[in-house]
């Protein structure tokens, strides 16, 4: 008995043309992201297109954006891997209206048009905060370190630089020499102007890095400069010539050599800083630092969740990186509590019974800090930090694979984590259901 199969005919055309809203399930990530870039405020993008004159029309901005940002949420940021989407993936189809933008168009987008983009971090947070998803009644703050988009191997050591600038400057004068005689011999064999007098190509490349290396030395001795000036308000002191330990990369100057305390090896990284709001994870700050130690970040970090949502938290929570007497002095002078680690804890260290009985009135900050994190009540405050802001690093990482940034250079990569961390919200607040609540 022949056994029937439902009509399957690849090749039949449509009959009717098809509606790109039929081709996902109701309420899919795509279709919220085109709600939602439909709300944001991207009159800075399209009021770059006012002087274009001439060539063919560009793809409508909000397309553009919408195809970025969904692809930040999902874990594909590349401009090949989107361009690709368009043809191979629904979401991605929906998104473009079935327009296939090439790599290089969504490249020159995403550059030309990055700030703006960035920037749309505090309208989809402030969506998040009328959405009911910010509270700030405790927000926990942490970084992590992201590769550069460089290789460690093409960086360089300051004493390292200053050999290779003389061994280099030698040989460039030596293939000058040689270049200058071959000249003149040529010139007296086939006559001057002909054909013949290029630089070697050995001395193009030397001269390239000899730039390259003197570049990278000029921002070492720029940056112990400026280290100088910070410290010595009179300016008095020579400055200091850097230290000869102290690495420049070629590929991305801004980048440095840190350790990834996951991984425990060294990289060239970027210290990328969040503050995340402990009610649903929201990220309410998003920061990129050039310096492995957190200490200098509490500061600006507090300054933009004030700017960013309004309103200060009532407590913050750090792990012991950021631990300075001054950093708590400033969060209590600005109303917050402050529960910030005075040592490197252990997970699940209870090693030491919690306190009774008052502390000494001549205790320092350290120790009353100490002290109170021991107290039941404040390990309870601090153990938020944990649970709040990890698993954040570990889903834009591990679950969507974000480990190196696209882009160089602190400014641009600086957008990028913005970016980044704005997918995430978007992804909190399609989870949440609350988005009908905001409109």
């Amino acid at each position: 008995m022949m056994k029937r199969f439902k009509d399957y005919s690849p090749d039949q055309q449509l009959l009717l043309p098809p509606n790109l809203n039929d081709w996902l399930e109701e309420g899919h990530l795509a279709y919220f992201i085109r709600d939602v870039v439909g709300e944001l405020d991207l009159s800075a993008i399209y009021a770059d297109y006012e002087c274009d004159r001439g060539g063919q029309p560009a793809y409508d901005p909000q397309m553009m954006a919408s195809l970025v940002l969904y692809g930040y949420c999902v874990g594909v940021a590349s401009s090949r891997k989107i361009e690709r989407a368009t043809y191979e993936q629904v979401p991605f189809r929906v998104l473009s209206a079935d327009q296939h933008p090439d790599h290089d168009t969504i490249c020159a987008f995403r550059r030309r048009h990055l700030e703006a983009l960035s920037e749309l971090f505090v309208q989809v947070l402030q969506l998040c905060q009328k959405a009911g998803l910010v509270k700030l009644g405790h927000v926990a703050l942490d970084g992590t370190k992201v590769g550069a988009n460089a290789s460690k191997h093409k960086a360089m050591s300051y004493g390292r630089m200053k050999q290779e600038i003389g061994r280099l400057e030698e040989e460039v004068e030596q293939l000058l020499a040689q270049a200058e005689a071959v000249d003149s011999e040529e010139d007296a064999r086939y006559g001057r102007g002909n054909r013949g007098d290029e630089l070697p190509e050995e001395l193009r490349y030397r001269q390239q890095r000899l730039a390259r290396i003197r570049q990278a030395k000029a921002a070492l001795e720029a940056q112990a400069r400026q280290q100088q000036d910070e410290e010595d308000e009179d300016g008095d002191e020579p400055a200091p010539e850097p230290d000869d330990g102290a690495q420049r990369n070629f590929t991305d100057l801004d980048s440095r050599i840190m350790r990834d305390s996951a991984t425990k090896s060294f990289q060239q990284s970027y210290n990328c800083q969040a503050a995340v709001d402990d009610k649903t994870q929201v990220v309410v700050a998003a920061a990129v630092t050039q310096q492995a130690n957190d200490k200098q970040q509490i500061e600006p970090m507090t300054q933009q969740m004030q700017q960013n949502t309004g309103k200060l938290p009532q407590e913050v929570s750090a792990d012991a990186g950021y631990f300075s007497e001054d950093n708590v002095e400033y969060l209590s002078k600005n109303g917050i509590d402050p529960y910030i680690a005075t040592r490197q804890r252990k997970h699940n260290d209870r090693s030491t019974p919690p306190p009774r009985g008052r502390i000494r009135q001549e205790a320092t900050i350290k120790e009353r800090m100490a002290r109170k994190l021991r107290t039941k009540a404040g390990q309870a405050v601090y153990d938020k930090r944990r649970q709040t802001v990890e698993p954040v690093f570990g889903q834009i990482k591990e679950a969507r694979g974000f480990r190196r940034f696209l882009l160089r250079g602190v400014e641009a990569v600086s957008a990028e984590w913005r970016l980044i961390c704005l997918g995430h919200n978007l992804l909190k607040l399609f989870r949440s259901g609350a988005m009908a609540a905001v409109r």
